[in-house]
């Protein structure tokens, strides 16, 4: 297990129509992607293991559940445990540390990214992209609002004609703090491109 410090995160959100779009931007992820990636997508306990385990077997890059108290590798996808929020932290020498979180549901969600936009925010991380993808509602776009406000991040939505649901990607888009919108099928070249390889 690498020791290096992370300093480059990637967070993706979906819901709606979320699992189909996954399977054609993780694939698309360079398998040494400089950075680890976090992926909420909404769905029930028992169900997001599965998921993980479909796109770990269609991808070069590594994709597994997110485990209480995992130190994030780069070069690895992390998806967000059905029925629980998933935050971060850093430990005592610096490595950044999954933290499940059963509190409440946001509006019904739990994971819920806005949980896990705002609760970065005060991680010092230089190099952090958003991506939203396709999903009803909002969710994301206040936890992007609050995280732009302390750290310098990229932010990526998915264009309208791609997404089965197009609520999530169209409240970034609305409140001017989409940087790029972008076909699903280049969404995986556009973050590779922006965290680079080791």
């Amino acid at each position: 297990m690498s020791a290096n410090i992370i300093n480059k995160l990637v967070i993706i959100a979906s819901s709606t129509g979320g699992p189909k779009a996954l399977h054609k931007v993780i694939p698309l992820l360079a398998q040494r992607l400089d950075a680890p990636v976090i992926v909420v997508q909404h769905m029930p306990k028992g169900f997001t293991a599965t998921l993980a385990q479909r796109l770990n077997d269609a991808s070069e890059i590594k994709v597994s559940e997110a485990v209480d108290g995992e130190i994030l590798e780069k070069g690895h996808v992390y998806l967000a445990k059905g029925g629980t929020h998933l935050t971060l932290v850093r430990n005592m020498d610096g490595r950044i540390i999954t933290r499940e979180d059963f509190s409440e549901p946001i509006n019904g969600l739990r994971p819920c990214a806005d949980i896990t936009f705002s609760n970065i925010a005060d991680l010092k991380i230089n190099n952090i992209v958003c991506a939203v993808l396709t999903g009803m509602g909002s969710d994301g776009y206040e936890g992007i609002r609050n995280l732009r406000e302390k750290q310098q991040i990229y932010t990526i939505a998915q264009h309208k004609d791609s997404c089965v649901v197009y609520g999530m990607p169209k409240a970034i888009v609305d409140h001017g703090i989409a940087d790029i919108v972008l076909p699903l099928e280049k969404i995986g070249a556009e973050i590779t491109k922006k965290v680079g390889v080791f």
